[in-house]
Parts: C-alpha cells; structure tokens; sequence
C-alpha cells in the first residue's frame, strides 16, 4: 500500500517547497502532477518558476483535469509522485461545470476524488506528496462560484487529510505535522 503525504496551507507558505523537499529524499524515479494552466503571463511565470526548481530528473505530466484516467500510466512511471495541485485541480474542475447544479458537482468531485484516493493508495509500495492550499481561513466570499470553490475545496481536503498518513501545514516557511497530533474525541452516545 502506497504512504500518502498531503502537505497544506495559504498562500506562499512554503508548501509546494516542503513537498518537493519531501520528495527528493525519496528513493527510485520521480514523478510530478502539474495542475495549473497558464491562461496569462502571470500564471506562466508562476509555472515557469515552479519548474525551475524541478530536478532535471523528475518526469512531469501536464494534468489539469482528468486525473483518474491518467493515474495508472503515470503510476507506472514513478515510485515517488508529487500532485501540485489540488487547489487548481478543483479550480479547473469547477470551471468546467458552471452550468450544472453545484449539489451535482459536489458529488462529481467527491465521487472522483475518492476513486483517485483509493488508486493512489492501492499503487504499491509508492510515496505520494499531494499539495493543497488551506482556503477556509479567511473571509466567506462574496460571489456564489466563489463560495462554492470555497466549500469545494475544504471538503475535498477533509477526504484527503483523512486517507493520509501524514498531514503537514506550513505557515511562513516553517512546517509542522499535524495528523499525529489530532484530536481524537470519544463517540457521541445516542441518549434518545
């Protein structure tokens, strides 16, 4: 059964770095998801930059959408894998179905990254590093698609926090794991 890392928080936090950090220590052929589409030159700089830092040696597979039907070839070429990330993989997502109910694309995105969780994990003896940003910390947004991303997002990180096993959270550059630490509360009896 595959180890599964998700390593999270804001903006600039230092993450995308921890987790590529993490997985250079890994040993055997290294593979890396890129979620992100440059739709402007400010998101091309940012890609730009992300690969730069890359090891020459890391295969990269360009996935914006359509994951789980990539996982098994891609799989196949990696012993360690870094998804970056998951943020931008349900941006994409979401994007791709505004015109459908958003109770139907929750169920969508929780269907599919179910399927892509329990793919991961039954991969053999494989590391994989899926990096998210933390988006429910600040203020509830204003407009609707927004909020939905929002609510989105936060579910989809609870599903992978929960199939990890371990969970990092960086802030300011410095990170911390926080799984081995969680809080683990006795059942709530039914007294009715």
């Amino acid at each position: 059964m595959a180890h599964l890392v998700l390593a999270t928080g804001g903006s600039r936090s230092g993450k995308s770095e921890f987790a590529e950090r993490y997985l250079a220590a890994c040993p055997g052929r290294h593979a890396y998801i890129a979620t992100a589409r440059a739709l402007d030159a400010e998101m091309k700089a940012r890609i730009d930059r992300h690969q730069a830092r890359r090891p020459a040696a890391w295969q990269t597979f360009e996935v914006p959408s359509g994951l789980l039907g990539q996982l098994d070839h891609i799989l196949a070429h990696a012993d360690a894998l870094l998804i970056d990330c998951l943020t931008l993989y349900v941006s994409n997502f979401l994007l791709q179905r505004t015109a459908q109910p958003f109770a139907d694309s929750i169920a969508e995105a929780e269907h599919e990254w179910a399927l892509v969780l329990r793919t991961l994990r039954q991969s053999g003896e494989k590391t994989i590093v899926i990096v998210t940003d933390e988006v429910g910390s600040g203020i509830v947004p204003m407009e609707p698609l927004s909020r939905q991303y929002r609510d989105l997002l936060g579910l989809l990180n609870q599903q992978t926090a929960a199939a990890a096993d371990e969970v990092y959270v960086s802030i300011c550059g410095i990170t911390t794991e926080i799984k081995a630490k969680s809080v683990h509360l006795p059942p709530v009896e039914d007294h009715s």
